[in-house]
């Protein structure tokens, strides 16, 4: 199989040398099913739209339509074309069945989600020989509000068919795809994609981090550095913006003061071989750690680079974080030898005060102060978007006032409701909330503002869970 390695793209030579760590078989699709399949996930429902409306738009082509979970699962396909059909059934690329690499080997919708990449897999260089007479496109699906791996879009046609157009249609109806899930999802502002960043971390501004007195903060810090001393490389993970970065940068400056400690975020897909060339080198630079920020998102030929650039023997120059360490590329949680987990801001009431003041103070140079009644709010809202968004909301009071008061905070912080409110809704909660955390406000003073009555006011209050302290 050398010799037929070289003649294949970079990208499809790394899923091949997968497929065979994984032990595919060259000769057979193995099947791999499962029972039943998720139809009523967003992404099922809105690329079921699409892919369905696309379907009676395609006559006799013979092209097969199909959506995968995040794992490959094969969730539903479309073909009009009666010997597709059939001929993708011998092949077990199916609804029920997993199609990933570690089941299929190198395939279009395989590349796309180790890669997180669109992918074109023309005939020969799939890995398995029943595909051969195929040519597959498929593109990557992200939640649009969170940024993470949905699924993907595939179409698959036969060899001989143009493939010109085939990662063309795929991306248009991935895109779509997307769109509709934002749209339906109550049309939150969609993540931004990541830009790839290499910094350096400043000692000083992690003061504030390790003043924190919670005992689960405490906890985790201490096993973190733990990991290290004992030379064990370490991820850290939890839930997006409770603290990684800085659990492991307190983690590898407790045992070596004078360590440079860089940060390195992936960019998106397109851009990370310029990143990693950035970077890779300085894994052999004396006194240096790197901190590899979302590793989860890393495309597998990416994570791939990174193992075979890891030095071997001594303290490992290297930290992982990652949403969970079942996200993380198979080869480099192989690499992982300590687990740490950073609990949620929400379990962490006790650090809001301590960090609220901390950015308020790295803002605006000085002290801010802030009133007994926003530190009461600021330490009961659930925080799900954890110390990034404390962070936010500080930075945005703070640059309006030398005293914080409820007045200052936006207002889903003084919301408990975990309903989606429509745009009119908004207002209202806002203007409600306007007027009760005005300077001396009262209830009867708020609803002679808004012109309501106390009882409509008091049903208003409960229908939007509106939390203030000291009412």
């Amino acid at each position: 199989m050398d010799h037929e390695l070289d003649a294949v793209r970079p990208r499809v030579r790394a899923s091949w040398v997968r497929s065979e760590q994984y032990g595919v078989s060259p000769e057979a699709v193995e099947p791999v099913f499962t029972g039943s399949v998720d139809t009523g996930s967003l992404f099922y429902r809105c690329a079921a739209e699409v892919l369905g409306a696309l379907h009676d738009t395609l006559g006799t082509e013979p092209v097969g339509l199909m959506m995968t979970d995040h794992e490959g699962l094969v969730l539903a396909r479309w073909s009009v074309d009666a010997d597709m059909n059939r001929s993708l059934d011998r092949v077990h690329l199916a609804p029920g069945f997993y199609f990933g690499e570690r089941t299929a080997g190198t395939n279009g919708l395989a590349l796309a989600l180790a890669d997180r990449s669109p992918s074109l897999v023309r005939s020969g260089e799939h890995f398995v020989a029943p595909l051969r007479r195929y040519t597959c496109a498929a593109v990557p699906v992200l939640d649009p509000r969170s940024g993470d791996l949905t699924g993907t879009i595939n179409m698959t046609t036969w060899t001989e068919e143009s493939s010109d157009l085939l990662l063309a249609l795929a991306q248009s109806a991935a895109g779509n795809t997307a769109a509709l899930m934002h749209a339906r999802g109550g049309g939150q502002v969609a993540r931004a994609l990541p830009r790839g960043e290499v910094f350096h971390v400043v000692t000083d501004r992690l003061a504030g981090t390790e003043a924190l007195v919670s005992r689960v903060w405490s906890h985790a810090v201490e096993e973190a550095r733990s990991a290290v001393r004992a030379g064990r490389l370490l991820t850290v993970v939890g839930e997006p913006g409770t603290g990684k970065t800085a659990v492991a940068a307190l983690a590898r400056q407790a045992v070596a003061r004078r360590e440079r400690v860089l940060v390195a975020r992936p960019p998106a897909s397109d851009e990370v071989e310029a990143w990693l060339a950035l970077w890779v080198p300085e894994l052999r630079a004396p006194d240096t750690c790197v901190v590899v920020a979302g590793a989860d998102a890393l495309p597998a030929w990416a994570a791939d680079q990174l193992v075979a650039a890891v030095p071997r023997g001594g303290v490992p120059p290297l930290v992982l974080t990652a949403a969970s360490f079942e996200a993380l590329p198979e080869r480099l949680g192989a690499l992982a030898e300590a687990v740490v987990e950073v609990p949620p801001l929400r379990h962490r009431p006790e650090d809001v005060e301590l960090l609220a003041r901390s950015f308020a103070r790295e803002h605006r140079r000085r002290d801010v102060q802030f009133t007994p009644r926003a530190l009461r709010a600021l330490a009961g809202y659930s925080w799900p978007e954890n110390v990034r968004e404390l962070r936010s909301v500080v930075r945005e009071a703070a640059g309006r006032t030398d005293v914080v008061d409820l007045a200052h905070l936006r207002p889903e912080v003084l919301s408990a409701g975990s309903r989606p409110l429509t745009r009119l809704e908004q207002l209202e909660r806002d203007e409600i909330l306007r007027c009760l955390t005005a300077p001396g406000a009262t209830a009867v003073q708020a609803a002679a503002d808004l012109g309501i009555s106390r009882a409509t006011l008091y049903r208003k209050i409960h229908q939007y869970d509106l939390r203030i302290p000291g009412r």
